[in-house]
C-alpha cells in the first residue's frame, strides 16, 4: 500500500511542478541575423515581418556639431514606415566599408523619431568610426531589437524562449 501512495504522491508533485511552469526546462534561443540593407522590413524574433519598414534616406561624412574636433563622423537620416511612436521598434544601423564589414553600429528606435505629415517617423543619428574614409554606406539589420525577454539564467520559470540576435558590432560581416 505504501509504494502506491508514494507513487501517487510523486506523480501529483510532478503534475503540480509541470503546471506551475517548473520542471519543464528552460531554453534560450537566439534568432538568426537578417540580411542587412539600406531598406529593410523589420522582423520579429521568429523572422516574421512586423509591418514596419525602415530605410536609410541619406548619409554623409561631417564633423559632429557638438564635438567638431573629433573629425568626420557618419551622419545619417532614417525613416520608419508603419511604426508609431509607442511601438518602440528598433533596428541596428551600421556604417560599413565596401566589403560590408561594420565600422560602427548603434541601435535606432522609432520612438526617437518625429512624426511627419505622411505618418512616417523620421530621424537622424551619428556613427563615430575610426576610419571615416573607409565608409561606403549605412546598412540596417532587420531584426527588431526592441524586446528581449528575460533569459533562463535571469528567470528559470518565466524566462527563456527566442531572443533577438546580439547587436551588430565593429568587424561584423553584414
Amino acid at each position: 500500500m505504501f509504494p502506491v501512495r508514494a507513487l501517487v504522491g510523486a506523480l501529483l508533485a510532478l503534475v503540480i511542478l509541470t503546471l506551475s511552469g517548473c520542471g519543464l526546462g528552460c531554453t534560450d534561443t537566439t534568432a538568426e541575423r537578417g540580411e542587412a540593407g539600406v531598406r529593410v522590413k523589420v522582423e520579429d524574433t521568429s523572422g516574421r515581418p512586423s509591418g514596419v519598414t525602415v530605410e536609410v534616406v541619406d548619409w554623409r561624412l561631417e564633423p559632429h556639431p557638438q564635438v567638431p574636433s573629433e573629425g568626420d563622423q557618419v551622419h545619417f537620416h532614417y525613416r520608419f514606415d508603419g511604426a508609431d511612436e509607442y511601438s518602440g521598434r528598433a533596428v541596428d544601423a551600421c556604417a560599413v566599408d565596401k566589403k560590408r564589414v561594420a565600422l560602427g553600429c548603434q541601435t535606432i528606435y522609432s520612438s526617437e523619431a518625429w512624426r511627419q505629415p505622411d505618418d512616417a517617423l523620421t530621424g537622424d543619428s551619428w556613427l563615430a568610426v575610426e576610419r571615416p574614409e573607409q565608409v561606403a554606406g549605412v546598412l540596417l539589420i532587420p531584426n527588431d531589437q526592441s524586446y528581449d525577454r528575460r533569459t533562463c539564467d535571469q528567470d528559470v520559470k518565466d524566462g527563456g524562449g527566442m531572443h533577438p540576435p546580439e547587436p551588430a558590432g565593429v568587424g561584423d560581416q553584414l
